[in-house]
């Protein structure tokens, strides 16, 4: 299955992104062997450096120094992707500024619902930053009528227990990008939890 053709933005109707740079994964994937779901802010400002873009995008160097961060030792997203981890963002267009209006995620949300469900067989979702947060509630406030995370600073809620109907979601830090390197304390918070999703989805598939 590619993402790209099942999926997608019709109109490209939000104003306050950069429309493009666009961009859904557009690689093969086998949706039943994704496990987790890791959905990140929004798309770079140059293509190259998403996920899934040739060589060594930004994306996959830090997304990849995460988890070895974690104790798992990849060293690409395709790495991951046999894993059975399946990378995304909650925005499909870029940044034009420094935030995304409230308007703009509840619009992709959608998207991202469509997304969600190609994978029957996930157990894990991990919210990678506030927008990918705040996407996943608007995900299941319309899918089950309700919202998975509740209000609050992400370091005083991230352990805690959150489901989003069977899949154990986690809310943690964004990885993806520049800001990667510099917040140490976050980039620790990010490690352990990949780590506490890591050894969720070990125990369920023992």
């Amino acid at each position: 299955m590619i993402v790209s053709k099942c999926i997608g933005c019709k109109g490209l109707p939000c104003l306050d992104v950069d429309k493009g740079c666009y961009v859904v994964p557009d690689v093969e994937i086998d949706p039943d062997g994704i496990r987790m779901v890791m959905i990140s802010e929004s798309a770079p400002a140059d293509r190259g450096d998403y996920y899934y873009a040739d060589g060594d995008p930004l994306f996959q160097r830090t997304t990849v120094q995460a988890f070895n961060d974690a104790g798992v030792g990849v060293k690409s997203v395709r790495d991951l992707v046999e894993m059975g981890v399946y990378l995304t963002t909650a925005v499909k267009c870029g940044k034009k500024g420094y935030g995304i209006s409230s308007a703009t995620v509840k619009e992709c949300s959608n998207i991202l619902l469509e997304e969600l469900a190609l994978f029957p067989n996930v157990r894990a979702i991990m919210l990678m930053g506030d927008v990918a947060i705040k996407a996943l509630n608007h995900v299941s406030s319309r899918d089950l009528g309700k919202r998975t995370i509740p209000a609050g600073s992400t370091y005083k809620i991230r352990e805690e227990e959150y489901f989003y109907g069977k899949k154990r979601v986690f809310p943690s830090y964004l990885q993806a990008g520049p800001a990667f390197f510099i917040e140490k304390s976050k980039r620790r918070m990010i490690a352990e939890d990949i780590g506490n999703a890591m050894k969720m989805l070990d125990r369920f598939l023992k």
